[in-house]
């Protein structure tokens, strides 16, 4: 049997070229793109992002891909090579389920904007106002090479959990003593595959909402509150935070407030039996080749959750993402419904990091930071959005008015270039359309 032992920290960690791979910043850009786009096909239109597709789905590297791209209010357009696995009959298509795990992030942002814009929620209120179990948070001193803390000097707040500056740490992610004690603890919020792997899931199991907040914050802080960027577990505290605040569980208020409204019918945190058909098969790269983990006829996915896991846990489908994708290119608009309000909208897609948060060695140096994604600054000015630990990466360009995802199954998403390769493909074709229309 094939042994499946890679790198926690590249399994669930977002991509650290986020801000940096040019996407489609610093080109003459505009309206004018929009109204060309509009007169072309998704295949002619973007001949670079076709060809990056059919170039991975022909060498069998991945079994399938989808990318959605659209302008503005218009419907997207769709680009899908392969099938939904390599044993898998069904195509890969607009309606194939993937596992999103932290374009979850984004989501769970917005809907704490919602809470904000309705005084709910505050973006400097404490985290303890709703979970006191953080009231007296400690610091680890050496997160490195001990556990041994001090008291933390500051309180954990909303804005702080938005843009992982509030010195939670990550179970899969974190190389260090507080990681390690996490998973140790069961803290690990995030589904891979019902088979255990060494490191990623081999620990007890996630526990319940109220349970997994009083462990949380019994462990140590990897750094004093608003001091430093570091990628944590902070989007998963957040939801279960909006429950608190919403009066109802936070999978209810993303149904009711986000997903309901969004007309995203493809997506779940547990998917049900009669959507199973459509879920793709996720894999992990063992050896240079891709191994199946999770495949939609055993899939862990489709198991009774803990709670919804607002840092990781969704299943979507690229037609569904598109729509949230469009919700923020518009302002909160949505086929003529307002689903955010502009202001809100606005917000969460703006820089929100504290001022002395420290950014030197991160993964988003030289960018800033939103409602649970990077905000673009310069040539990338206007940029907003995530990508997940297997793939998948969705972006709205509030500037241009122009959404891009991408959508694969494969672990850990550092093995292919992929994630590198399709900002430089959407690029390369907007500069295309912009040197046809002079």
């Amino acid at each position: 049997m094939t042994k499946l032992d890679f790198s926690r920290r590249d399994l669930l960690r977002a991509t650290a070229l986020l801000g940096g791979a040019g996407m489609i910043g610093g080109l003459p850009l505009g309206a004018q793109l929009a109204h060309a786009a509009e007169m072309a096909g998704a295949e002619s239109q973007w001949p670079t992002v076709a060809a990056m597709l059919d170039r991975y789905v022909t060498a069998r590297k991945v079994s399938g891909m989808v990318a959605a791209l659209g302008w503005h209010d218009a419907a997207p357009e769709f680009i899908a090579r392969g099938f939904e696995g390599f044993d898998d009959k069904d195509p890969d298509g607009p309606q194939s389920m993937f596992r999103a795990y932290s374009m979850t992030k984004p989501l769970t942002g917005m809907a704490a904007m919602i809470l904000v814009d309705e005084g709910k929620l505050k973006l400097d209120q404490p985290l303890a106002d709703f979970a006191p179990e953080f009231a007296q948070m400690k610091v680890a001193i050496d997160p490195k090479t001990s556990l041994a803390s001090r008291p933390a000097t500051q309180q954990i707040t909303i804005r702080q959990l938005l843009t992982h500056t509030s010195g939670l740490g990550y179970a899969v992610v974190g190389k260090n003593k507080v990681a390690d004690e996490l998973r140790r603890l069961g803290i690990n919020p995030g589904l891979v595959s019902k088979r255990k792997l060494k490191g990623i899931n081999d620990g007890p199991p996630t526990p319940g909402p109220d349970e997994f907040l009083r462990l949380a914050a019994t462990v140590p802080l990897v750094a004093e509150p608003g001091t430093k960027w570091s990628y944590s577990m902070a989007l998963d505290v957040l939801g279960l935070v909006i429950g608190r605040a919403a009066g109802m569980s936070f999978e209810a208020f993303l149904r009711e407030r986000l997903i309901g409204p969004l007309g995203m019918t493809s997506s779940y945190f547990q998917v049900p039996d009669n959507a199973s058909g459509h879920l793709t098969t996720n894999y992990a790269y063992v050896v240079g080749r891709p191994y199946p983990i999770d495949r939609p006829s055993n899939s862990i996915y489709e198991e009774p959750v803990p709670f919804a896991f607002g840092g990781s846990g969704l299943v979507t489908s690229p037609a569904d993402f598109d729509r949230f994708l469009a919700m923020l290119v518009n302002r909160g608009m949505s086929g003529g419904s307002r689903i955010m309000s502009e202001k809100a909208v606005q917000m969460g897609t703006s820089n929100l990091l504290p001022a002395t948060a420290d950014l030197t060695g991160t993964w988003i140096v030289g960018q800033q930071f939103g409602a649970g994604g990077i905000v673009g600054t310069g040539k990338d000015e206007g940029l907003f959005g995530w990508s997940g630990a297997a793939g998948t990466i969705g972006f709205a360009q509030m500037k241009l008015g122009l959404r891009t995802s991408l959508y694969v199954q494969y672990m850990p998403q550092d093995k292919l270039p992929i994630l590198k390769e399709f900002p430089k493909a959407v690029g390369a074709d907007l500069t295309a359309m912009a040197a046809r229309k002079g």
